[in-house]
């Protein structure tokens, strides 16, 4: 999810393990850890001199269990060393900070499974992308509560039950919330499955996730051999149906047999994707498995490459996404959630 997001469940863990003992700077080192492995957008930067390859980077070993097993230990050792020292001495143990680190930065990659962006979470032994796709990579009504828990309890003395009360009311607010999404995604799943059937569109597969800042308006993509149909929900929309479908072509302007990176932006983008050449030099590469900007133009995929051949390879431009007008997005989005 979003870095607020993952720093504050981040400052959650830090607090849980060592709180009691050291106070709010448990929520600092906790914060941290829930930011280390979204440092891989930099480190990508720095290995890689391709941007396909540095995107790809991102949400992989850094979001691995092995490495949340490796970074725990070394930062462990590590902190511990640092920290117990003068009148700190012997207030924490080795074990405490080694727990303080797994916990903050294997729950990082835990929470993005959820969001439709996909985690490998075991590389590097596979590269199998977990993506639940029941929330967005930022949703206010998980994170706000959440942030407010938080701040509350950094007033109280670290002894305070009030302070481990905030804890767990942070927590358990968006640890309800997240349920709700679980629930909330087999529902439409089946409406959508539903809305396939009643519209005679034969799917090889389907998937389907939730607008960006809110899980009640949902976007749906169906595969079939020849196109993908396209579609969106809201909760309060009269009919409980996905009713508007758009047929988006399977468009290969670049093929995956001719370049292995448009086999690996493939893969990234769970073969929900179209690639489009816009110049002599310049394809874009649209990654479907996020909604249209505008319905009636399948080359308006929010989550799209520019992407140009790079001597015997293709490389992209850096990555910005399209928001022309983002009042105009937040309008048009909130008017598509009340639903007609």
């Amino acid at each position: 999810m979003d870095s607020l997001t993952q720093i504050i469940l981040g400052a959650a863990c830090g607090e849980a393990v060592l709180g009691k003992k050291i106070g709010n700077k448990a929520l600092l080192f906790g914060a941290i850890g829930g930011t280390i492995p979204d440092l891989d957008v930099y480190v990508g930067n720095i290995l890689y001199g391709n941007h396909i390859d540095a995107m790809l980077f991102h949400r992989g070993f850094m979001h691995s269990i092995l490495f949340s097993v490796l970074g725990a230990f070394i930062l462990g050792w590590l902190v511990h060393k640092l920290y117990n020292s003068g009148s700190r001495l012997n207030t924490t143990t080795q074990k405490n900070w080694i727990w303080l680190w797994f916990i903050s930065l294997f729950t990082h990659p835990i929470l993005d499974c959820f969001t439709p962006y996909g985690t490998q979470l075991f590389t590097p032994f596979s590269n199998y992308r977990v993506a639940f796709n029941n929330i967005a990579v930022v949703d206010p009504i998980y994170t706000l509560p959440f942030l407010i828990c938080m701040v509350v309890l950094m007033f109280f003395n670290r002894t305070s039950n009030k302070r481990r009360l905030w804890l767990k009311l942070g927590l358990s607010i968006s640890s309800i919330y997240m349920l709700f999404t679980l629930g909330n995604k087999l529902y439409i799943d089946s409406l959508f499955r539903k809305s396939l059937n009643e519209r005679e569109i034969h799917s090889i597969r389907f998937s389907t996730q939730p607008y960006i800042f809110n899980n009640i308006l949902w976007y749906g993509i169906a595969e079939t051999d020849t196109s993908y149909f396209v579609a969106n929900y809201s909760l309060f929309d009269t009919k409980k149906r996905f009713l508007n479908f758009k047929t988006i072509p399977k468009q290969r302007d670049l093929k995956s047999s001719e370049f292995d990176d448009i086999k690996s932006l493939a893969w990234f983008s769970n073969q929900y994707y179209s690639v489009y050449k816009i110049d002599e030099n310049e394809y874009q590469y649209n990654d479907l498995r996020y909604p249209l900007l505008d319905e009636n133009n399948p080359n308006t995929s929010i989550f799209s490459l520019l992407l140009y051949k790079d001597e015997n390879r293709l490389n992209m431009k850096p990555f910005e996404p399209k928001f022309d007008s983002l009042s105009e997005i937040m309008v048009s989005l909130w008017t598509r959630i009340k639903g007609v």
